[in-house]
């Protein structure tokens, strides 16, 4: 008998060599050059509000609207600015909180690659 509202297995996954997956961008969203986003999710609870996974961007500038998120960044350099707020300067160690409906503009200067955790 299999049950869905237990917490999955304990497991390890290195971040830096993971394989990703295509996630393709809305074109909306691509303000310059030409950002490629793969993914991987992780985890995701059976109802879907809590997400854990790997996330990269190659260079470019995009928009977003963000989650309520917490990441650290594996590698890479981006420049965050959030509208109406803060300028966020990211790097390989960096951890992040982006608040749920933030409107951003990511500009990618490095790929950058992330593990994260959303909270829907």
């Amino acid at each position: 008998m299999t049950t869905f509202d237990q917490a999955p297995a304990s497991f390890v996954v290195h971040i830096p060599d993971a394989e990703l997956e295509p996630e393709p961008l809305d074109p909306a969203q691509i303000v310059s050059g030409e950002p490629v986003v793969t993914g991987k999710v992780l985890w995701e609870s059976p109802d879907g509000k809590q997400v854990r996974g790997i996330w990269q961007i190659t260079p470019g500038v995009v928009t977003d609207t963000e989650a309520n998120e917490l990441f650290v960044v594996v590698s890479g350099r981006a420049t965050v600015v959030v509208e109406g707020g803060a300028t966020l300067e990211l790097g390989p160690g960096d951890a992040c909180v982006l608040r749920e409906g933030d409107r951003t503009t990511w500009t990618v200067h490095e790929t950058l690659r992330k593990a994260y955790h959303i909270s829907l």
